[in-house]
């Protein structure tokens, strides 16, 4: 009887009552995809709040987001937060590397290897989701089509995909921002007011 109460006790340290690091992941890959998707909509340019934006909140806000999925021992939180984070910090560099003297700037065809990498990545994340929130499933539904629709537009140069992808992406990018700030509403109200 000692070694089970023993054991209980010790449980007790066992016990992850640390906070939810998914709305951080999920708000700075919302916002940071809304942002470059405004731009590839063609309503705003391509500016330093973008490129800010991709290293600090869509990059570093999200790998430390992976991070903590990682204590949490979720596995898919980790590598999508991660790798995405990653992915910001990786596009920032693309677009500054070049101004500053320390690589060349990518033609069309480097831009679509970048992303059809970063779309096999995006198609796994879907076929996880199947499992998970119908609303989760429909935010990477949008997030493969982006990065198809961007690669399409890459190799064929045809003008009106790049706006279709800034749309697509506004899209997923509201859809992500959606999740993240309902489960923060849910969890201080302690009920569920958005399905999330």
């Amino acid at each position: 009887m000692d070694h089970i109460e023993e054991k209980s006790r010790n449980n007790i340290f066992l016990v992850d009552d640390t906070a939810n690091p998914a709305p951080l992941g999920l708000c700075a890959f919302g916002m940071t995809t809304i942002l470059l998707s405004l731009h590839n909509a063609g309503f705003t340019p391509l500016a330093s709040p973008i490129i800010a934006m991709a290293i600090f909140y869509g990059g570093i806000a999200q790998v430390i987001a992976g991070i903590l999925e990682w204590k949490k021992n979720n596995t898919f939180g980790m590598l999508t937060f991660g790798s995405f984070g990653f992915f910001w910090i990786s596009f920032a560099s693309i677009l500054m590397l070049p101004t500053m003297g320390l690589a060349k700037a990518p033609g069309a065809t480097d831009m679509a290897a970048f992303l059809a990498v970063w779309g096999v990545f995006a198609v796994g994340l879907f076929v996880c989701s199947f499992k998970m929130h119908r609303i989760l499933n429909v935010t990477l539904f949008f997030v493969v089509l982006l990065v198809a629709l961007l690669i399409a537009s890459d190799l064929t140069g045809i003008a009106i995909l790049k706006p279709l992808a800034g749309l697509t992406g506004i899209i997923a990018g509201l859809l992500a921002l959606y999740i993240g700030l309902g489960q923060t509403i849910n969890e201080v109200y302690g009920k569920k007011i958005f399905p999330v």
